[in-house]
């Protein structure tokens, strides 16, 4: 073969951002979108726990949730548990974005052909599972923070912030509960990563393939919402199981339910099957809204450090 000539250029591959900015990014734009979708978190969580164990369902639909916390708890209520929320996304969705990134570009051909499918899916499963892991103390946190309010005041745990809950939880009940519901947030993870960002890459090459979408906000919005469609219908069975593991006491020292699978049977048998999916329009509400404005705030955020630092 023959030497490349003084004069001759070679090929370079595309600068891309560092690791820890994409770690950074990613948790920023999850931040930034908790601040939108927090209220529509919280009447999720709420409906989920609605009507627990074949008690009377304490509401009826997601508007008539929102207009009970209102009323008993005033606007701030609704915004019950926000720096949970961001700390959540602080380590879950700064590690799982994270690693998502980085194991697509390790996987991308020289040529800068994409993962297929399939590969997007077990990158998103990976990165979900870790993600998962790394926020379960923080999750446990806002899932009790958001359900206080339903309770009577004499039954409620009163966290003042995240930091007072976690801070509570250790003293009160030991590190381990920290991690409470570790085994069914992880496996949340796994279907929400392999759904929302499989689907969304899947979605938005489709979308750019078909000539009649360029790669702007428009396109990244359709992408996020066919994303997140996918990712509500996949993962609610599993999330109710968390969210009432995480939300449990304890009854004459034992547990209310044993694992996930315990929680998935007791619903079916004394509220019904279709509760798996109990609360699909807030949780719709929540995750679509989410997942557009996060993948919107890391598009731009990437495009400006591509075009001021990258370019440069």
């Amino acid at each position: 073969m023959a030497a490349a000539g003084p004069g001759a250029t070679v090929a370079e591959k595309p600068k891309t951002s560092p690791k820890s900015i994409k770690f950074l990014f990613g948790g920023l734009a999850g931040m930034a979108a908790t601040v939108f979708v927090q209220p529509l978190d919280l009447v999720k969580n709420r409906m989920q726990l609605s009507g627990e164990g074949a008690k009377t369902k304490e509401y009826k639909t997601s508007f008539h949730a929102v207009g009970s916390i209102l009323r008993k708890e005033g606007v701030r209520g609704i915004y019950t548990g926000l720096s949970a929320g961001l700390l959540r996304q602080a380590t879950y969705t700064t590690t799982r974005l994270g690693i998502y990134t980085i194991l697509f570009e390790k996987l991308t051909g020289e040529d800068g052909r994409p993962p297929n499918f399939f590969l997007k899916a077990l990158i998103g499963m990976t990165a979900g599972a870790v993600g998962a892991f790394v926020g379960t103390p923080a999750e446990v946190a806002l899932i009790r923070m958001t359900a206080d309010g339903r309770l009577p005041p004499d039954q409620r745990r009163g966290y003042t912030n995240v930091f007072n809950a976690l801070l509570r939880i250790t003293r009160e009940e030991g590190v381990p509960t920290l991690w409470r519901g570790c085994v069914p947030t992880m496996a949340r993870a796994v279907v929400v990563n392999a759904a929302q960002l499989a689907s969304y890459s899947q979605s938005k090459q489709f979308l750019l393939d078909s000539g009649y979408f360029r790669d702007n906000i428009f396109c990244h919005f359709c992408a996020s919402m066919i994303s997140g469609l996918v990712t509500t219908a996949a993962s609610m069975p599993v999330d109710i199981a968390k969210t009432r593991i995480q939300n449990m006491r304890m009854i004459d020292g034992k547990p209310e339910y044993r694992n996930g699978l315990d929680v998935l049977a007791k619903v079916i048998r004394y509220e019904g099957f279709f509760s798996l999916w109990k609360g699909f329009t807030p949780y719709y509400a929540r995750l679509g809204p989410h997942t557009v404005l996060t993948f919107i705030f890391l598009e731009q955020m990437n495009k400006f450090y591509r075009k001021f630092f990258l370019s440069a």
